[in-house]
């Protein structure tokens, strides 16, 4: 069953948070992670939504998000985004 990571983040220094995007990418495909969307201008429809970034990305299977978010390599990675932003971060079961 496939398995969301979503994020919302304010970033608050964009050099530092830079430095988190130039390692995400190769890290997300050798955990076989499909990036679905960033949006830094999300339509709110309801309620509020006081993030200026949304992630949303799909891993095969919660096993292989949970191996991703806990590795050594992503949790380096993750003290850039925390030095460079704010974040709410979900994971979150598909349905069949």
């Amino acid at each position: 069953m496939p398995c969301f990571f979503i994020a919302q983040i304010n970033v608050h220094d964009r050099d530092e948070y830079a430095k988190y995007l130039e390692g995400a990418g190769e890290l997300r495909d050798r955990f076989s992670a499909k990036l679905i969307a960033v949006d830094e201008k999300a339509v709110v429809l309801e309620g509020e939504w006081p993030f200026g970034r949304t992630v949303l990305i799909e891993f095969p299977t919660m096993d292989h998000l949970e191996r991703w978010y806990h590795s050594p390599e992503y949790q380096r990675l993750a003290g850039h985004r925390k030095s460079g932003s704010t974040a709410n971060i979900v994971a979150v079961r598909g349905s069949d």
